[in-house]
């Protein structure tokens, strides 16, 4: 069955390897009552997720990861039937073997917005962006109290000065040039980024590949994956939304900020929040993302995150 692991080295080597996850999960779910449904991998996710059946999903944490076992938990349990799309249901979470966790859920309506996006109509695009930016506004409307204590963090300063303080190193580990690795520390020094007025639940990865949507009618049916939510200033769920949800498209982006009902974001606020984002993969952004007409982190922040 499945190892402890304790590591993000040992769990890279144990989601890579199928041979042993799947018997471990028709094992679970014969504990949960579940046994004999299809098992299906969901092949995107860093953390092991698979279709049981037709309406079940299960999600399987490491042992150092088991906060954010008891986060997903928390939150799903929080949001259910509260916003304008579905999210998850939560049938049950605990522990299963070794130090594992596990999440026991519904399985969304509709298919991942990600890979349908490209046939999409362009008509249906923009109604799906504005049902986007209602569901986000509907998720920061939501007092965060109840869940705090679970989901964190306890001071969202401090979070964002350690994040300040690795950035450059963070930035350079995934192999970032030394011409826009020299521009970070007096960027970040150049935007002032004071405490929200209002903390706010933040999914911290609103983007395509945690939406889904009906392939009859191009509508916004789910959002999903709640494992990394945090509370926090809500520009920083913007940050996903331009790069990721509009792909940098400025009218998209704009249209966006009207159906959630605030003026754009400064776009130096965005990007250095792109900088100091928990997963900031500033190389792979520059190869996938438009490029800016002069390679300057000022520049960068119109070209990703301007609208018009």
């Amino acid at each position: 069955m499945l190892p402890l692991v304790e590591t993000g080295e040992e769990l890279d080597a144990v989601v890579r390897d199928e041979a042993l996850l799947r018997p471990a999960v028709a094992d679970l779910c014969e504990r949960l009552g579940l046994a004999g449904q299809r098992i299906v991998r969901f092949e995107e996710g860093s953390l092991p997720v698979y279709a049981i059946g037709e309406a079940h999903v299960v999600k399987l944490y490491p042992a150092f990861e088991q906060n954010e076992c008891v986060r997903e938990e928390k939150v799903l349990s929080h949001l259910y039937g509260r916003l304008p799309v579905s999210t998850p249901q939560l049938h049950s979470a605990g522990a299963y073997k070794n130090g594992w966790h596990y999440v026991l859920m519904s399985r969304l309506p509709g298919v991942d917005l990600d890979q349908e996006w490209p046939r999409i109509p362009s008509a249906d695009q923009d109604r799906i962006i504005t049902e986007a930016a209602e569901t986000l506004a509907a998720l920061h409307a939501l007092d965060p109290a109840p869940i705090a204590a679970a989901v964190g963090p306890a001071d969202w300063r401090t979070l964002i000065a350690a994040q300040r303080a690795q950035a450059v190193e963070q930035q350079r580990a995934v192999g970032l040039s030394p011409a826009w690795l020299e521009q970070i520390p007096w960027f970040l020094d150049t935007v002032p980024l004071p405490p929200p007025p209002r903390r706010v639940l933040l999914h911290t990865e609103f983007t395509r590949q945690h939406l889904t949507v009906d392939p009859h009618g191009w509508r916004l049916t789910g959002l999903f994956d709640f494992e990394p939510a945090m509370i926090g200033d809500p520009a920083y769920d913007f940050v996903g939304a331009g790069l990721f949800l509009t792909s940098c498209d400025p009218r998209l982006f704009k249209r966006f900020y009207d159906a959630y009902g605030r003026p754009p974001f400064n776009p130096r606020t965005l990007m250095a929040y792109a900088l100091l984002h928990i997963y900031s993969n500033l190389p792979w952004c520059l190869r996938e993302l438009p490029a800016p007409p002069k390679p300057t982190l000022d520049s960068l922040a119109e070209t990703w995150f301007g609208t018009y």
